[in-house]
């Protein structure tokens, strides 16, 4: 049975790009699944950022780029402004997880985001990201259109603030181990390996099916 890391992120925060090369790098070669979930930092009608204030230029220059020169992962600010809203994106990370694509998805857009300067509330934009992340861009367009996986992004958004809890992204959850923000790597390899030791565990105790004749 293949182990699952959880992920609650938002597509406009630069330590959700970089939380996950943490984490692929703790989870190395094993067979171990990455599934993202939604949680919006600012959803409507709470405004959002604009990088020319003095709040996000801050962030990056004392955070986000000395994070990301130890990790090796390129980044820059982007440029939109105001910054994006991210629920049309999430809508599509709904499609996406109906098909296994959620990590594939979300690694697309959030590159897209901070190495490409793109535009990810731009639902022409997402429909291309869809499309080179593996989904069909006919049907992205008509989520998008119709608005048919809007209650279960809402859905989504209550499960990560009432019963998980999350009020920051990125939000790990590696079996009953739960790391907010860049966990520390060794830290978060312990809790994989337990992750994995459980499972293999939990394989072991169930019956043998025999064959019947």
């Amino acid at each position: 049975m293949m182990s699952t890391v959880t992920v609650y992120s938002d597509y406009v925060c630069p330590f959700c790009l970089l939380a996950e090369q943490v984490l692929s790098d703790a989870i190395g070669d094993r067979d171990i699944s990455i599934s993202w979930r939604a949680f919006e930092l600012r959803p409507e009608p709470v405004p959002t950022l604009r990088p020319e204030d003095p709040y996000l230029p801050a962030i990056w220059s004392r955070s986000v780029y000395p994070l990301a020169d130890r990790l090796g992962v390129p980044i820059r600010l982007p440029s939109i402004s105001p910054q994006p809203r991210t629920a049309k994106a999430f809508e599509l990370l709904v499609m996406a997880q109906d098909k296994g694509l959620d990590h594939p998805y979300s690694m697309r857009v959030l590159r897209a985001f901070f190495q490409e300067d793109r535009d990810i509330g731009d639902p022409e934009i997402l429909i291309a990201l869809a499309a080179e992340a593996g989904l069909n861009a006919g049907e992205a367009r008509q989520v998008l259109e119709s608005g048919a996986y809007a209650e279960r992004h809402r859905e989504a958004l209550r499960h990560a603030r009432e019963d998980m809890a999350i009020t920051s992204v990125p939000t790990i959850v590696v079996g009953d181990r739960v790391f907010r923000g860049t966990p520390p790597l060794d830290a978060l390899r312990l809790a994989i390996d337990r992750l994995r030791d459980a499972a293999g565990n939990e394989d072991r105790s169930r019956p043998v099916e025999r064959p019947t004749r």
